[in-house]
């Protein structure tokens, strides 16, 4: 339920953005502030569920203050100055890496062995299909009740869950509950943990970029909807295609694993990834399905090779910052890229997307090379 409202709240934010405040680059600087505060709290959050006696309580309470800050940031549009929606928005994003790492680093704790390569497919499953679900009740919801209405809608599902999250299993263990001090030097621990290991390194850099193209391709949705598929609202209709083959992806994989390390996996990913927004400078609304259906064929094994790197690298004492830190590394590098393609497709469309496509093929070709026989999981092949 909150990644469902965590996939809704996104594109219904652009939608309303662009609805309320009247313009792509406002509505893509909205997006970029809920987006780009993550980089701070995804390590601090980190920090203290790795010391929580019962994680999940922490979670609870982040997805409501999660919850109510987009409730704030939609009573701010249209009613008080932008810079302070903004604001809003951004501090709103320092809790956005629970929904995302934050439960993922919980999974050692109730699977292991085999049962965590299950698990963890599973887990990232869940991803794609709050992917398909989110952003189809975001269009359909603001279509026929308006973007404003998605919003609210997103708000109710990511509170939905606190609950849940409030009876995740308690830590084994004494508690380490982090001092002041240590809590300000999360940001530099957490980020030491995923920079110090050069295979973690590797596959966090390859993922960050990445999300820069997926952020670049975002901005461009209302445009492509509004253009050629004859609504805005309808432009979010396209993270439901990305979603689908994203799935259909990863149950393939699940099925017939590659014999290949998760490490390759997570290049070849942005790989297929570069191919998307070229296929929408092709024209007609064939070009844009056809581009998000890519998108999705490279983003959900990425997603899945790049958790099977952090389960196998992280140590159990730093596993929640590695999964924080990484998700707010890539929720930055997301916002990055939508703030610096808002202003560009308005101006022009094409050249939006072709930055899309550079910045994709700039995440496959920079992520070093892979030594023979390293970062292979146990069985050999990327988790299915």
């Amino acid at each position: 339920m909150a990644r469902i409202g965590d996939e809704t709240a996104g594109p219904a934010l652009l939608l309303a953005g662009f609805a309320l405040a009247g313009s792509t680059a406002e509505a893509s600087a909205l997006l970029a502030g809920v987006s780009l505060s993550a980089a701070l709290g995804g390590p601090v959050l980190g920090t203290l569920l790795d010391g929580a006696a019962r994680p999940g309580r922490l979670l609870a309470g982040a997805l409501v203050l999660y919850a109510a800050g987009l409730a704030l940031v939609l009573a701010g549009l249209g009613r008080l100055p932008f810079a302070v929606t903004v604001t809003t928005a951004v501090l709103t994003g320092l809790l956005g890496p629970a929904l995302s790492g934050g439960w993922s680093a919980q999974l050692p704790r109730v699977a292991t062995g085999e049962r965590l390569l299950r698990a963890n497919a599973l887990d990232t499953m869940t991803f794609g299909a709050a992917a398909l679900a989110g952003p189809a009740l975001a269009g359909g919801t603001a279509e026929a009740l308006g973007a404003p209405t998605a919003v609210v809608l997103a708000t109710a599902l990511i509170a939905s869950a606190a609950p849940a999250a409030w009876v995740l299993p308690v830590r084994a263990g004494p508690a380490r509950r982090p001092r002041p001090a240590p809590v300000v030097r999360a940001l530099v621990s957490g980020t030491r943990a995923v920079l110090g290991n050069p295979r973690l390194a590797r596959a966090t850099r390859v993922s960050v970029v990445s999300c820069v193209a997926q952020g670049m391709l975002t901005a461009c949705v209302p445009l492509l909807g509004e253009r050629v598929l004859g609504g805005a609202g309808r432009g979010a209709v396209l993270f439901s295609c990305a979603a689908v083959s994203a799935l259909a992806a990863d149950a393939l994989l699940a099925r017939f694993p590659l014999a290949l390390s998760p490490d390759t996996v997570v290049r070849a990913g942005a790989l297929v990834q570069a191919v998307a927004p070229a296929l929408a400078l092709t024209g007609g609304p064939v070009g844009p399905v056809a581009a998000f259906l890519v998108a999705g064929l490279g983003e959900g094994p990425q997603l899945t090779a790049l958790f099977a790197v952090r389960h196998r690298e992280s140590p159990e004492r730093l596993r929640a910052q590695v999964f924080t830190t990484g998700a707010s590394l890539k929720i930055t590098g997301f916002a990055l890229g939508a703030a610096a393609a808002g202003p560009l497709a308005a101006r022009s469309l094409p050249a939006a997307l072709a930055a899309a496509t550079a910045t994709a093929l700039l995440a496959a070709v920079g992520g070093g090379r892979e030594r023979t026989g390293s970062g292979v999981t146990p069985s050999g092949r990327v988790p299915g």
